[in-house]
């Protein structure tokens, strides 16, 4: 967000910060804008804090991001179940890294260009879950594959497999493909049973084509609200692909991989039959999943912490019980936010550059040049519209990490 704006001048810097959620005075260092710039250009955060950071800005609570990332590593490798994280979630390079040094087998990819970011960047075993429809898809996917052996991509519909078949053939490529079937999403994924077979079987008879598994992504048992609700849910919709994997076995297919999971059945997926887990949210969590409860209480899931906020400054207080924020629909605020520490008070929405604060208790007043923390209701939106992450521990700014895969070109 460095394009969107300036600092408040070294004068005006005595300045608020959030600090747990609450709006505190804090001393400033007086560092100018410019030389913030180049201090995170060498990598140099000495005495960076939070109250020089230009608003609204994406910060990552170091200690809490790390306390997810084992989590995950630890209750899956128990589970004996593997991790392929979904990079929609970060589009960020450094996160991926992170996430493959606590023992992630590769990554998971929502577009080409998040695939290509990944593997140029020397990550391996990228999968990207989306067939390749258009001509610029398929030439990419197909470059890609010869640039790296273990770059896989899904297919699942009979029409895409000629389409890719004749540009293989042309290209004399190699390519790892799965077979994508439906898990009651209604998104995408060919039939179960006979349909997902024939597929599977096209794809092992063709020349060009390495056969590598099944992916089966039930989206809805992820939100599920209630442990066990979420649970039975989970089995119902992963009936079908199971049938399709025993199908694929019994003709004599290998099913190297049988993909699939989300975040909200990290620790029940391992149950029906999946041999990895595409799980995106739990690095930094957001609200969507609050309200889906945990295996110890229904009522909030808290299973991860709330490890990534949206900054945002207090510029309009004319009004009793109610403030105005930098943090607008530019920016990506919903109503449905929520503040950190503040549960009483209200995000809403106001205009391009602006949000809105509201509360009913006066006696919890902010001020103007208050900070303010939020939690963003859908991660997946929320960091496309921001450059990097601002990594803190408590106050103290420690890294950065450049958002790359967010928009413009290389997205698309």
């Amino acid at each position: 967000m460095t394009s969107r704006r300036g600092f408040l001048g070294a004068a005006a810097m005595g300045a608020f910060v959030a600090v747990e959620g609450r709006a505190a005075k804090t001393g400033s260092s007086g560092m100018p804008y410019k030389d913030l710039e180049s201090r995170i250009a060498r990598r140099d955060f000495r005495d960076i804090t939070k109250d020089v950071l230009p608003t609204p800005c994406m910060v990552v609570d170091k200690d809490l991001f790390d306390k997810n990332v084992k989590l995950m590593a630890d209750t899956t490798k128990a589970n004996g179940i593997s991790v392929r994280p979904h990079v929609k979630i970060h589009k960020s390079v450094d996160v991926a890294k992170i996430q493959l040094n606590h023992g992630a087998i590769g990554l998971t990819c929502a577009t080409i260009a998040e695939a290509e970011l990944m593997s140029n960047a020397g990550l391996r075993n990228v999968m990207w879950t989306k067939q390749p429809a258009s001509r610029n898809n398929i030439e990419r996917a197909i470059a890609l594959s010869k640039k790296d052996p273990t770059f896989s991509f899904v297919i699942d519909d009979p029409i895409l497999f000629e389409w890719v078949e004749q540009a293989a053939e042309a290209e004399n490529a190699k390519l790892k493909v799965l077979i994508s079937v439906d898990a009651a999403l209604a998104r995408q994924g060919i039939q179960n049973g006979q349909p997902a077979l024939q597929l599977a079987q096209k794809i092992a008879s063709s020349k060009h084509m390495q056969f590598e598994g099944v992916m089966a992504y039930a989206g809805v048992a992820a939100h599920t609200r209630g442990f066990e609700a979420r649970k039975e849910r989970s089995r119902k919709d992963m009936a079908g692909p199971r049938e399709t994997v025993d199908l694929c076995k019994k003709s004599g297919l290998p099913v190297n991989v049988f993909t699939g999971g989300s975040t909200g059945t990290y620790n029940i997926d391992h149950e029906v039959g999946l041999t990895e887990l595409e799980v995106g949210s739990y690095v930094f969590m957001d609200m969507r999943y609050a309200p889906i409860g945990s295996k110890a209480g229904d009522q909030t899931f808290t299973d991860f912490a709330f490890a990534m906020s949206v900054l945002t400054t207090v510029d309009e207080k004319l009004h009793p019980n109610q403030a105005g924020i930098d943090y607008g629909n530019k920016a990506g605020v919903r109503k449905t936010d929520s503040v950190k520490g503040m549960p009483w008070v209200e995000v809403a929405p106001q205009g391009a550059e602006y949000g809105g604060l509201k509360w009913k208790d006066g006696d919890k007043d902010l001020k103007l040049g208050d900070r303010v923390e939020i939690f963003c209701t859908v991660l997946d939106d929320s960091t496309s519209y921001y450059d990097r992450y601002y990594v803190a521990q408590g106050d103290r700014i420690v890294d950065v990490w450049p958002i790359m895969g967010r928009s413009g070109a290389a997205s698309r």
